[in-house]
């Protein structure tokens, strides 16, 4: 009996187990390891953060739910991993030695890399966490008692953009139902070089879709945008030209804001000769697993994927959704052959599906594969993109809760974005 090891129980982590045990069953042992007793459903926290979701409405108690399926769980995180000996240490010393191992334990939020930033000892809120997302709201009450400026955006070297401009349009959906925006001026600092970039080199006409929304809901923006450091109600950064050079530097009040930070790799990877990059993110080859430690995996944000393009101020690759789901599944048949004494052979997608709640409307897109050249180059905007969204979210948690692995939603999307860009190009 093989132990395989899955470290990291978010989005990426959930689905490794449940696949893996649906592939081998009570074969092998399987172990999960989060560094908490719960499963969060991440792309819902901008809503956590202007109160449209409740926490316990996102979350999921994993370790009664974990030992009803057979698999076994700990919540004390991972301190170290030791390829060399096929061997974890937990965070209370304790240890688990393995077969196989799955690393989906997302980034290191790299709050420190700019002075000021975070909720940490810092000055911004943040939706990459749920209890984030809970003090973000809680600072947004407080914006709402004593309306004011508000800055929103992301770090240099940040590579999940999404999240800021849903943030931003949710928040300026939630004023407006208050009847307060026309007391809240709202700017948005990006390191892209345009708006809608995304780190992909933007998606169809995600450039003009983005910043007619920005321009229609009156939301300023600065693009090529360097943060230097966040005080108490001060935002610092330096504006870059087209070749990187500085161009002009900017102080903006706020009386909230959210800056998405960059990413790094967990410091139970980070530095360890072969298995990660300088960033600390996890090296795999086309199989999903890394080239020096061949029984190590990997998936999700942990996954080392070069920038798309090189822009003035840096900028990372997003991993979304979908192409997550792919990575889980080609490990899966890959581990499922080497124990039946195969060279493994599947791959993943690496396509790029998104549905962007603008909490009146939205945006989906479609980057196929996600780095340019692409066979598949396609975004639309509209209401039936948060329906979609709201959707997605009730049918994933359903599907931790109920542990099951087929995609019958993601098909479900695909063919609906399929009918609607049929539509949309129909002469």
């Amino acid at each position: 009996m093989a132990t395989i090891a899955v470290v990291g129980a978010g989005i990426g982590g959930i689905s490794q187990v449940y696949e893996l045990n649906n592939e081998f069953g009570s074969q092998h042992r399987i172990v999960l390891i989060g560094d908490s007793d719960r499963f969060e459903f991440t792309p819902s926290n901008p809503w956590v953060a202007v109160g449209w979701r409740k926490p316990e409405q996102i979350v999921v108690d994993l370790p009664d739910l974990m030992a009803k399926h057979g698999i076994e769980f700990s919540s004390q995180g991972v301190k170290r991993i030791e390829p060399e000996d096929n061997r974890l240490t937990l965070n209370d010393d304790s240890r688990i030695d393995y077969d196989f191992l799955v690393i989906a334990t997302g980034p290191k939020l790299a709050f420190d890399e700019v002075e000021g930033l975070g909720p940490h000892g810092g000055y911004t809120q943040s939706i990459c966490k749920t209890g984030h997302a809970e003090t973000a709201y809680a600072d947004f009450e407080k914006l709402a008692a004593n309306p004011g400026p508000v800055v929103i955006g992301a770090a240099p070297a940040a590579s999940c953009f999404g999240p800021a401009y849903e943030y931003a349009f949710i928040l300026d959906t939630e004023l407006k139902k208050r009847k307060i925006r026309d007391r809240v001026p709202m700017h948005f600092v990006t390191p892209e070089p345009y708006i809608g970039h995304l780190g992909l080199d933007g998606v169809g006409d995600t450039k003009g879709l983005m910043e007619s929304e920005l321009r229609e809901r009156h939301i300023h923006w600065t693009c090529n945008a360097r943060i230097t450091r966040v005080e108490d109600g001060t935002l610092h950064y330096v504006e870059h030209d087209e070749d990187g050079a500085e161009k002009k530097t900017h102080a903006l009040e706020f009386r909230h804001s959210m800056i998405l930070p960059a990413f790094t790799g967990v410091d139970a990877v980070t530095g360890v000769d072969g298995l990660t990059n300088p960033r600390g993110f996890v090296v795999i080859d086309e199989f999903q697993r890394n080239p020096k430690f061949t029984n190590i995996y990997a998936v999700g944000v942990c996954v080392a994927i070069p920038p798309v393009s090189v822009t003035p101020v840096p900028t990372g690759a997003p991993k979304t959704g979908y192409m997550i789901e792919s990575m889980v599944t080609a490990t899966t048949r890959n581990i499922a052959s080497v124990v039946a004494g195969r060279e493994p052979a599947d791959r993943g997608t690496w396509n790029a599906v998104c549905l962007a709640d603008f909490g009146d409307s939205g945006v989906a897109f479609v980057a196929i594969p996600q780095i340019p050249p692409r066979n598949t180059n396609w975004a639309s905007r509209g209401k039936w993109v948060h329906l979609a969204k709201v959707a997605y979210e009730k049918y994933f948690i359903h599907k931790v809760r109920a542990a099951r692995t087929e995609p019958y939603f993601e098909k479900a999307v695909l063919k609906m974005l399929g009918a609607v860009r049929l539509k949309e190009t129909a002469p």
